[in-house]
């Protein structure tokens, strides 16, 4: 379970670190690339899911297939944004959709996952 916690405490401060470089480090990039919007939604989603990672982490037992989805999600939706807004490489605006779709898995996977031991049905 430690591995779990530790895996989404790394998430949560790589988005802050990368919305923190975003908004002083990369302003005059991402202001080139009229990318503030696209770097801003890139982590408020690694934020949010790592949110969801760190509640994952704390359960008496661990839903592995959600926390792969969301952990999956998170690089490549959040990772292809931030890529796309510092390169402008429209090709990784491709990988962003299947992110997202792996983030809805992982809400899904929680939505049908069975109650822990101490939870009643």
């Amino acid at each position: 379970m430690y591995a779990f916690t530790r895996t989404a405490a790394v998430f949560g401060a790589t988005g802050v670190l990368l919305g923190a470089f975003g908004a002083h480090g990369l302003k005059s990039l991402l202001d080139a690339h009229a990318a503030h919007a696209m770097w801003q939604t890139a982590s408020l989603y690694h934020l949010l899911h790592a949110a969801v990672l760190l509640c994952i982490a704390g359960r008496p037992i661990v839903n592995r297939f959600a926390f792969r989805l969301f952990a999956i999600g998170i690089v490549l939706f959040s990772g292809s944004l931030y890529a796309l807004a510092i390169t402008s490489i429209k090709q990784l605006g491709g990988i962003t959709p299947l992110g997202g779709l792996l983030l809805i898995a992982g809400w899904i996977a929680l939505c049908f996952a069975p109650p822990s031991p101490q939870q009643p049905a």
